[in-house]
């Protein structure tokens, strides 16, 4: 039989009829310690070894993978500190934050991949957002859904009534929501991009350091061209708009829901494809890539005779 684990009021004393926490089952279940600890520690050696390739390869657009890493190994901390703590609010509200907000980090690496890409393939004229404003636009919509899942979540943590935990719980669900919306339209841009430059490729995608005749060595990646990093691009754009819609889900269906009453689920729609998310993107890690800044792509034009011809969709 499933116990069911309610939350302590914070004092400890508190009139139980004024308290819309007093009865409400924070945990469904008994966190699985084996499992926490299993993801602890996939985390840990992942951003272990993310941080070994930012730092040998100065790649520091790639710092949010890092970050993000951190803030899994917080969430999964929370998990297994619940175990023993089941109604403590502190262990909950640690694995909520970590669990939530890192996604969104590794969002932010990803948009800024994007425009690197585009510089360094010389393939400003085949976005449908000037390049100049493509990251920005992307990471502030980023930050945007980070500061209102951080906001919901914190509110969430210190409500007293029904109707604040029914509005925090809908600011969360707005955050994920406008997070899903932004990576869509971020999938669309690169699927135009990668289209236009397939249909009327650059000289820099052709013969440039990541040209299709040439590329560069990878490793066990085997060699790397813009074909193949704009596969890693979608395959990890993808296994993050899935957990996306994972936690919308979750939180549509409530507090009372199957995918807040069952422990499995996060695992498998959070845990492992962010694990995923952390093994793709470690083909981001090379200094040919970092060069696609605004001052290296300005440098790389000048050696050009002539530019890409506008395309269209």
């Amino acid at each position: 039989m499933t116990n069911l684990y309610a939350r302590q009021d914070a004092a400890g004393s508190a009139d139980a009829s004024s308290d819309a926490w007093a009865g409400f089952e924070l945990w469904h279940y008994k966190p699985s310690m084996a499992a926490a600890v299993i993801f602890i520690v996939l985390f840990v050696l992942l951003s272990a070894y993310h941080s070994f390739l930012l730092i040998r390869r100065r790649t520091w657009f790639c710092v949010p993978f890092v970050v993000g890493g951190l803030f899994e190994i917080i969430g999964y901390i929370g998990r297994a500190l619940a175990v023993k703590d089941i109604e403590g609010v502190t262990p909950y509200t640690i694995q909520a934050f970590g669990l939530l907000l890192a996604p969104i980090l590794f969002a932010a690496s990803i948009y800024m991949i994007l425009g690197r890409l585009v510089r360094v393939l010389q393939g400003e004229a085949y976005t449908i957002i000037r390049v100049n404003w493509l990251t920005k636009i992307f990471v502030t919509g980023d930050v945007l859904c980070f500061c209102i899942q951080a906001a919901g979540g914190g509110m969430l943590a210190v409500a007293t009534t029904q109707a604040e935990i029914d509005r925090d719980n809908n600011i969360v669900l707005g955050g994920l929501i406008l997070q899903v919306c932004i990576f869509i339209v971020f999938l669309v841009t690169a699927i135009i991009f990668h289209r236009r430059m397939s249909q009327r490729p650059t000289s820099a995608s052709l013969d440039g350091p990541l040209g299709e005749n040439g590329g560069i060595s990878s490793g066990r990646f085997g060699t790397m061209t813009w074909r193949k990093l704009m596969v890693g691009l979608y395959v990890s754009s993808i296994l993050i708009s899935l957990r996306n819609v994972f936690r919308v889900v979750e939180y549509a269906m409530g507090w009372s829901g199957y995918l807040l009453s069952t422990e499995w689920p996060l695992y498998v729609f959070d845990g492992l494809l962010m694990v995923l998310v952390l093994v793709v993107c470690i083909m981001w890690y090379h200094p040919e890539i970092s060069k696609g800044n605004k001052k290296s792509a300005a440098a790389m034009r000048k050696q050009e005779t002539s530019g890409p011809q506008t395309a269209t969709v």
